[in-house]
Formats: C-alpha cells, structure tokens, sequence
C-alpha cells in the first residue's frame, strides 16, 4: 500500500489539539476525516489511536508528555512555522512526518519588521511615549536608506525580511546554512561560522532562524560584544536564540543602541523583566505574523494538507526533523 494512503481507505481520524481558542473552518476537514477536538487533559488519552494530529495550539508543550510509547498518529501538523516544540527524541525518533504552517507568516512578519526598522530609525518609539507625557522635544532622526541589515536565518521569513528591506532601501545580506555570493533576496549570504564577522558590520541585526541546538544561544554576551554600538537586535525568530540575561546587560551597558524582541526564552515575558522598563527596548507579545484573518490561513493549510493525505498526494511543508525545519523534499505520511 502506499503509505501516504490511510490505512483500508477509511476516513483518517484526527485529532485537534485546542487551546482557549477553536479553529474555525473545520467543515471540509469534518468532512474528510473523524476529528475530534481535545485540550491537554486528554491529549494522551487521545493520541494512540489517532491517524493526524493537528496541533491548533501550537504553544504547548504537552505532546513530549503525552506522546504513546507504541501507535499513534502517523502525521503530525502544527499551525505554526516554528517546529522545536515537536523535536523530542520519541517524536524524532518515530516515522511519524511532521508538518509545518510554513508560508503563512513569512510576508506579515517582513511587514512588521520593517515597522521596527523605521520605529527605531525615527525615533518613533520615544516620539509616542513623550506624547503620552505631553513633552515637546525636538530630536533629529536618521535615513534607513543605505544602512546595513543582517538576516539570521534564510528560510520563507528570513527571505521575505530581506526582500522588503531592501525594497525600502538597507543593503542586506543573510547569514545561513549554505554560503552564496548572490542572492536574489538576501543579497548574499554567508555560512554561519562568519556570524561574528557579520555582526560587526551590520546596523540592523534580524533574527528570524528556527530554534535548533545549532541557534540556541548563538546571540551571546560573545555576539553582543561584536555588534557596533549604534546597531539594534530584531528577534522574531524564536526567544531562546536569544542569551536573554547576556542581552539586558549589554542594553544596560550601552554596548547595543537598542532591541525589539517579539519572542522571549519565558511567554508571558514575566513583568519583573527589566526588558519593560528599557527606553531602547522594543516589546510586543509573539505577534509579528499574527495578521488579521492569520487562524483562517492556518486552517487552509491544514485542511488541503488533509485533502493530499486523503488522496495519497505528497503533503506540503514536510519537516526535516534531523534539522528541525522543512525541507527540500516532499514526503507522505505513513
């Protein structure tokens, strides 16, 4: 048989993980499968005799826990880009695919990046907090128009960031896994072993690389200290890229001009962070890519991912778990 097939051509059953909030646009999916909807409690319950699981709260970190030690699902979805909260060794380990949402943030995360990139370069934010204390201070500002980013991170995001970036006019280049002289979006791109080369040259620094035991960390007290001291840090990557205790004492001592972190190593970002109190500090809640109509995209994705497997057709956005990202190749589940 093949194995993108479900097995004797039943309906799949599927499971949705749920969190406070329920996707909508499940009809076509009722349809095509069994689902059922669980929240945590009842996800170990849930998994043996699941053929899908569609992790709909993409935030939580039940699965590693929940996880059967025989059976379960055969093809793992989540509606998020990042993956490292699936990348536990039973999960890796199985020959359960993994996919991702892959596509559906990559040009609302530019967008908000180039927002942060002119909030900082016209002082923008300062501009709203003296408003709120009804002060009148002139400042001067400065041209975003030839200054220098770096893009962490050459994926779907990573390549959206450059491609709005340099349309507003930066000179960018990326920092990736394979090495070239010419990019059609990042410029060029050079291996990751030259991150602190390229930091030192860079105005803009932009994290946007998946979290994998290469990346954790790589943003250091070591980093920091390569980066000029009218460069800014963007992190919409995913927090633990991030030294976080290495960050604030760099921010503290001026090493850095400033930050904009849309993801932290703790979400909620606890209030007794001294990152909220910072002027040259930039904080929003994990919401970068969270667009108007973004949970309807979601469900797309599942849904006509569901309709392949449905019809033994190679599924979209699988993930090379060996990387912790997707890969170049399309696969089936089993």
């Amino acid at each position: 048989m093949d194995p993108a097939q479900p097995a004797s051509g039943n309906p799949p059953d599927v499971v949705v993980l749920v969190g406070d909030v329920h996707p909508r646009g499940m009809e076509e999916a009722e349809r095509l499968a069994r689902v059922r909807y669980v929240r945590e409690t009842e996800l170990a319950e849930a998994l043996p005799e699941a053929d899908v699981l569609f992790m709909w709260d993409f935030l939580s970190d039940a699965l590693a826990g929940a996880w059967p030690r025989t059976g379960g699902p055969g093809w793992v979805h989540i509606a998020s880009a990042g993956v490292d909260r699936l990348m536990f060794p039973g999960l890796v380990r199985s020959d359960t695919v993994v996919t991702n949402s892959r596509g559906v943030f990559d040009e609302p995360i530019a967008e908000y990046v180039l927002g942060l990139v002119l909030a900082f370069a016209k002082d923008l934010h300062t501009t709203f907090r003296l408003q709120g204390e009804r002060r009148w201070r002139h400042r001067e500002t400065e041209r975003i128009t030839g200054a220098r980013a770096l893009v962490v991170g050459t994926g779907p995001i990573g390549r959206a960031i450059g491609r709005r970036l340099s349309a507003a006019g930066l000179a960018v280049t990326g920092v990736g896994r394979t090495a070239r002289d010419e990019d059609p979006d990042l410029g060029a791109v050079r291996p990751m072993d030259r991150l602190g080369e390229e930091l030192a040259a860079a105005d803009y620094v932009v994290l946007a690389a998946p979290l994998t035991p290469q990346t954790r960390g790589m943003i250091d007290a070591a980093a920091l200290e390569r980066m000029r001291p009218s460069a800014r840090l963007i992190n919409v990557g995913r927090g633990a890229l991030v030294a976080e205790s290495d960050l604030v004492k760099a921010l503290r001592a001026g090493r850095i001009a400033g930050a904009a972190l849309d993801v932290f190593e703790d979400e909620p970002l606890p209030p007794s962070s001294p990152l909220w109190e910072m002027p040259c500090v930039i904080v929003s809640p994990h919401m970068s890519g969270d667009v108007v109509g973004w949970r309807d995209e979601l469900v797309r994705l599942f849904v006509d991912n569901l309709g392949r497997r449905v019809a033994g057709r190679p599924l979209r956005n699988v993930v090379d778990k060996g990387l912790g990202y997707v890969g170049s190749e399309p696969a089936g589940p089993r």
